[in-house]
């Protein structure tokens, strides 16, 4: 089911358009990875989808009605800006962000002690912000993005200034919300991020949209016709009869197995690999290669800039 629906937005910037004619659709209670380079657009996409910014023209509906003004309390936001500020104390901040969420002082005050106590920084509540280390503070911002309990949560760079062990806290928190049914935009450069939480991307380079579907149905769409296969038998024998069709790009002997990585070069069934390969030996292993969202963001830019360069 469809969350939120971005129809042909379109936003400019005196003569620079930051967004043209982009769509998107980001499915309920998923988490939807934004991806793109610097200056590509996902920030001018999220500022519109807080309603901070206006579109030039387009059309945004949430749950299959017009996204509203009064919709901003059903929305968290973690920007990549951080903004706390700096000489208040981290309770009081907490409070605050939670009454701009319309929440009840009671109710504030019961969800800031949970957060707090659940990361282990009860102890930092009647502290300045100013006086926290970078990854503290990213997790003061992020308690109050979630606080309220969105049910659209938007992460900005969310990992910025995490170490390894606190970046795992907040992914293991992303997931949980998940759980409950939140729908999640994940901006990130990290593509280790996208591999392990994201359920489908959208990448947008130099204002538009180069691609969006399920992140395994992208792997499958890039993946190239080679193939890692494991065999013991006659290497000689299959390398010996072994036609234009395929290319061997590595191989790998090991206490009497091979291991190769081949290419079809032409369009053929795998099966008539593993036919002829075993009548050289038994095949212990065989897969193909699929490439990760770090290859793919990168092939997919450079060819949308070349592209761009041709036009």
């Amino acid at each position: 089911m469809t969350g939120i629906s971005i129809q042909n937005i379109t936003k400019r910037f005196s003569h620079t358009v930051a967004l043209n004619s982009v769509s998107l659709e980001i499915p309920q209670g998923s988490i939807y990875g934004l991806l793109g380079p610097n200056g590509a657009g996902k920030t001018t996409c999220i500022r519109i989808l807080t309603q901070i910014l206006q579109p030039d023209s387009g059309t945004i509906t949430l749950y299959n009605k017009n996204l509203e003004p009064d919709d901003i309390t059903k929305f968290g936001y973690l920007p990549e800006e951080r903004g706390l500020y700096k000489q208040m104390y981290v309770g009081e901040q907490i409070m605050y962000f939670a009454s701009l969420k319309g929440m009840s002082k009671i109710e504030a005050k019961q969800e800031c002690n949970f957060w707090l106590q659940k990361f282990n920084i009860e102890q930092w509540k009647h502290k300045k912000a100013g006086e926290l280390s970078k990854g503290m503070q990213q997790k003061i911002q992020f308690i109050c993005a979630i606080i309220h309990k969105p049910e659209i949560l938007i992460l900005d760079e969310p990992f910025s200034g995490f170490d390894p062990i606190n970046a795992d806290i907040i992914k293991q928190e992303i997931l949980q919300l998940k759980k409950l049914g939140t729908t999640i935009i994940l901006s990130t450069h990290n593509m280790n991020s996208v591999e392990e939480l994201c359920d489908s991307i959208a990448l947008i380079n130099a204002s538009e949209k180069i691609i969006e579907g399920s992140v395994s149905a992208i792997k499958k769409q890039f993946a190239k016709n080679i193939y890692s296969i494991t065999f013991s038998g006659y290497y000689d024998k299959f390398l010996a009869t072994l036609t234009t069709s395929y290319k061997i790009l590595e191989q790998i002997q090991n206490n009497g197995e091979t291991t190769i990585l081949i290419e079809l070069t032409e369009e053929i069934p795998t099966n008539n690999l593993l036919t002829h390969i075993m009548t050289c030996g038994n095949i212990i292993d065989f897969s193909q290669i699929i490439p990760n969202m770090h290859d793919i963001f990168i092939d997919v830019v450079k060819n949308s800039q070349s592209t761009k360069l041709h036009e």
